[in-house]
């Protein structure tokens, strides 16, 4: 079973989706008029049963097979990130300051065309849950969207998506059962002291060299406190302190953010950050508050559905460009709240050689959506065979 026919023939339509998509860039919840463009493109093909504004902007629009059978939910995300186009192309985006930097015009561009070649065909039992969701980029959708009763609300049994894969080979995909990406954690740390002029120290209590001292220790985490075996990041991304070069500031605050893949790793690192701000901060006279934010949970792909979801890879692509056992990555997935809510899997498909996500000149390489859109219809076709 390869790429489908009748999808790799509509390549130049896609092209046209996704291109207009990445001219018109959304942010998080704010994706209304992508959305309309998903329900108009849905209703086109025929479906009938479409729900809007989930989660503000979210749809779910369900396909009916031909005949009775589990529900399965494909996820595409529809935001885009807060920053520049600076590609080049004559598609960039229109709006300034936001731009389609992750690929998530081609997801959705992807999930668009399974919707259009399920609708047609109805070659599967059961039903098949579309999910268009926003905020994907630091804004929890997927949760919101579970939150708003989703799984439950449209019996889904099973839930899969995927994301491109800048530096991967194109059209290769790359899956792995358990632990894929990171969960990703905030922190902030606020130290206080006693400001005053800059020639007079001894008058003050300086926040800065207990930030200082404080970041220094924090490198220890990785180094000292966790198995060398056990992957942590803990990286301090910004230290704000003072106005002007002739005043010690009262103030100071840094932030940073944690990345892991289990439960215990994670809670070790906070605490031990913790700790190290408070004591830190004391042996330079300063106090310290610490701010921690439990954002997205580790992105762990559930074995059976894992290498169900690697089997329909190698079948449209074929064995030798699938990767069912690839190492997992840092950056965090709010697909994540979706594979704990239900069984399920995530797969990267690679794009090539191209900018990475999130770099200003990055853009979403066309040639891979009919791939993924056959992925998505051989996996449904697959999963809900027709009962005769």
């Amino acid at each position: 079973m390869p790429v489908i026919n009748s999808i790799a023939a509509e390549a130049e339509t896609l092209k046209e989706w996704r291109r207009f998509l990445h001219q018109h860039p959304e942010l998080l919840y704010d994706c209304h008029k992508t959305a309309a463009f998903v329900v108009e493109k849905l209703k086109s093909f025929g479906i009938t049963e479409i729900h809007e504004g989930v989660a503000q902007s979210g749809v779910v629009a369900i396909i009916e097979g031909r005949g009775k059978g589990r529900t399965i939910a494909l996820r595409a995300d529809m935001d885009a990130l807060p920053m520049d186009d600076l590609s080049g192309t004559e598609y960039a985006s229109k709006v300034p300051g936001v731009a389609h930097t992750c690929g998530h015009d081609g997801h959705t561009t992807m999930l668009l065309a399974a919707a259009k070649y399920l609708a047609e065909t109805r070659n599967f039992s059961g039903r098949v849950a579309l999910i268009f969701q926003p905020a994907e980029e630091g804004g929890g959708g997927a949760k919101a969207m579970i939150d708003e009763g989703i799984m439950d609300r449209f019996d889904v049994a099973e839930v899969y998506g995927m994301h491109n894969a800048p530096g991967d080979a194109q059209g290769h995909f790359l899956t792995t059962a358990g632990p894929l990406q990171a969960s990703a954690d905030e922190f902030r740390i606020d130290v206080s002291g006693k400001g005053g002029h800059g020639a007079s120290p001894q008058d003050c209590i300086d926040p800065i060299p207990a930030a200082a001292g404080i970041v220094q220790a924090m490198q220890t985490i990785v180094s000292r406190n966790v198995n060398a075996l056990d992957r942590l990041v803990v990286s301090v991304t910004q230290i704000h302190a003072g106005t002007t070069d002739n005043i010690i500031p009262a103030t100071a605050y840094l932030t940073g953010t944690v990345r892991c893949f289990s439960t215990p790793t994670r809670d070790l690192a906070e605490t031990r950050i913790r700790e190290i701000a408070k004591l830190q901060a004391e042996v330079y006279g300063c106090t310290a508050e610490v701010t921690y934010h439990r954002g997205y949970p580790v992105t762990e792909n559930h074995p059976e559905q894992a290498a169900f979801a690697a089997q329909i890879a190698r079948e449209v692509v074929g064995a030798e460009k699938v990767v069912d056992d690839c190492d997992p990555i840092m950056p965090a997935e709010d697909f994540s709240y979706m594979l704990q809510a239900r069984p399920g899997a995530y797969l990267f498909l690679g794009q090539g050689d191209t900018f990475g996500c999130h770099h200003p000149q990055y853009d979403f390489n066309d040639d891979i959506a009919p791939i993924g859109a056959s992925f998505f219809a051989r996996l449904i076709e697959t999963a809900l065979p027709v009962q005769e």
